[in-house]
């Protein structure tokens, strides 16, 4: 058997209980696919990315509905053994990239931001949503997964004073028509570590020029993320307790919220 049809037998076999039926599941509730959908796959080169392309090619051979699947590869400007080793693991997955060439990095070196990685990301985002236009896209599908919910829900308590998480899918503000979607949303991390490992995989991580050259990294992230890791210690389900909370705020006991960038505090309703 071919090495990319084991790695799919795993999915649906090996990983089907923590990492296919949660795909599905999460597709299913949040209404993330549906007929006739062109959906534009970012591949980054890591392990989520690759993954969530190797589910959507299942879904599509096995799944009932109709859509259609574009892998494209952003390439902000890595170095030739970077884009090497994203060929190489997308030819072992049998996945047909599209690498299309910005110049992301050299802009940022340009400027000399204080702030790298936040440019770098809103940047990104534009260039995504540019290709899916040119492809004639109506989704984006990203690879974040559950643990990347969780840790930018508490960011956003921590850091930003607010209850703010990371959604299923979103339409875009400035693209009319394109919607941003999130296949591995109910997959943790440990489950695509684990199916990384079974198959003897080896994926790219950040791949950034000035996180290899500057040492800068996300240490708020990387602070929730342990802070998470020791408070499962003391109550396996913290993570799943926090998700959950995120789904069901009651809104008779807090002080205030926003709509529609309008704020409603508890007082408005006190006394009637």
């Amino acid at each position: 058997m071919e090495k990319y049809k084991e790695i799919e037998r795993s999915i649906i076999k090996k990983f089907r209980k923590e990492v296919w039926s949660k795909v599905i599941k999460g597709i299913q509730e949040y209404d993330l696919i549906k007929e006739n959908d062109n959906i534009m796959v970012c591949i980054s080169g890591g392990k989520d990315s690759f993954l969530m392309a190797k589910c959507l090619q299942e879904l599509l051979r096995h799944g009932k509905i109709k859509f259609n699947l574009h892998f494209v590869v952003m390439d902000p400007g890595y170095k030739n053994s970077i884009i090497a080793k994203i060929k190489t693991n997308a030819k072992t997955l049998n996945v047909p990239i599209e690498i299309f060439q910005t110049n992301i990095f050299a802009i940022i070196e340009k400027g000399a931001s204080k702030s790298p990685c936040y440019l770098c990301a809103r940047m990104r985002r534009g260039y995504l949503y540019s290709k899916a236009e040119e492809l004639g896209c109506n989704k984006i599908a990203l690879g974040h997964h559950f643990d990347d919910v969780i840790e930018t829900s508490l960011l956003s308590m921590f850091y930003s004073s607010e209850i703010k998480t990371m959604l299923p899918k979103l339409h875009s503000d400035n693209f009319n028509g394109l919607e941003l979607i999130r296949p591995l949303y109910l997959v943790k991390e440990e489950a695509i570590n684990a199916w990384t490992k079974y198959n003897n995989l080896e994926f790219i991580n950040c791949a950034c020029k000035f996180t290899e050259e500057e040492n800068i990294n996300d240490s708020k992230r990387r602070e929730v993320k342990e802070l998470i890791n020791k408070l499962r210690e003391v109550n396996k389900n913290i993570d799943f307790n926090i998700f959950k909370s995120l789904d069901n705020i009651n809104l008779d006991y807090v002080l205030g919220y926003r709509k529609n960038d309008k704020y409603h505090s508890f007082l408005e309703d006190y006394d009637k």
